[in-house]
């Protein structure tokens, strides 16, 4: 059991690791400062660093403070994690930016409630406030970071693209921190391996997700979603990721895609014109009050068949 345990846990995260790749290099791409294959290479040697060096505090929310680690059996971890990867490798063949956090918690809470498990209500309850506070937040400094890159001098405007890229970086760092614990957390909550461990696992099984399948929504984000120039773009992946690590630091994980869609929607409103997709909003926004639903009815189900078996 525990060996399928690891290889679910792996299967989530590379899922994970194709998943992220355009919410952490969607505005580098877009934006010509960085071409295919080095903005996948960034996102998969930045985000294994990422796992392996700073997502301990979030591991360790996943893995022991949602439900008491001591009581979750490992079919009952099996569940989480095969459910939660399920839905994310639905989302990333629809080309779907979700927010796998979301999913994953859900996926907890489905299986906590089959298994009669006790929930951390106070955890869950930050955790909310968290995911409701960060694309407020990003929303509002993506209009401020637009404001003060558009009073950037002339000169310093030509190195918006490299500004860019390094926010690019900062971002697929913080995906790894913030991220590799929807799968690993898991292995942390029956104690199959320590926390560095655990994010080395996941961190590696990422960067091979970003290389191999990350293309797709690397390319949606980039091209099908957004219409933004060089300091919108900036603003708008400087904020993501500055929120994303100012909640990483607390222990706490969000959306890296809401953040970012949050941010873009400012940077637009600071120059008085619309810059996502609607069509494309509406699809992604959907995507967003489905997948948790999905992720804890599809739990609730699996546990009860996996019990009565």
């Amino acid at each position: 059991m525990t060996a399928a345990l690891v290889a679910v846990v792996v299967l989530f995260a590379w899922n994970l690791g194709a998943h992220y790749t355009g919410a952490t290099m969607g505005m580098p791409y877009a934006s010509r400062s960085i071409s295919l294959w080095p903005a996948l290479a960034v996102v998969a040697a930045l985000s294994l660093l990422g796992a392996v060096f700073a997502s301990g505090d979030v591991e360790r929310t996943v893995g022991e403070h949602l439900v008491p680690a001591h009581d979750v059996q490992t079919a009952t971890a099996l569940v989480i994690v095969a459910t939660a990867g399920a839905l994310t490798m639905l989302f990333n063949y629809l080309r779907l930016p979700t927010s796998t956090i979301q999913i994953l918690v859900f996926c907890v809470l489905g299986a906590a409630v089959a298994a009669h498990l006790r929930i951390d209500w106070g955890t869950l309850g930050r955790l909310v406030l968290v995911w409701a506070a960060a694309p407020v937040g990003a929303l509002l400094l993506g209009y401020a970071f637009t404001h003060g890159l558009d009073r950037v001098a002339p000169p310093a405007q030509r190195l918006l693209p490299l500004l860019l890229v390094a926010v690019g970086v900062c971002a697929s760092f913080a995906m790894g921190a913030n991220d590799v614990a929807n799968a690993t957390g898991a292995l942390i909550l029956v104690h199959v391996t320590s926390l560095r461990a655990a994010g080395a696992i996941g961190g590696a099984a990422m960067f091979v997700g970003a290389l191999t399948w990350g293309r797709r929504i690397l390319d949606r984000v980039a091209f099908d979603v957004v219409r933004l120039d060089l300091s919108m773009a900036s603003a708008a992946q400087g904020v993501q990721a500055l929120v994303v690590i100012l909640a990483v630091t607390q222990g706490y994980f969000t959306s890296m895609n809401q953040a970012l869609i949050a941010a873009m929607a400012g940077t637009g409103v600071a120059r008085g014109r619309n810059t996502v997709d609607r069509k494309q909003l509406e699809a992604i926004a959907r995507g967003w009050l489905i997948g948790p639903a999905a992720g804890f009815g599809l739990a609730y189900a699996v546990e009860l068949l996996a019990r009565a078996a």
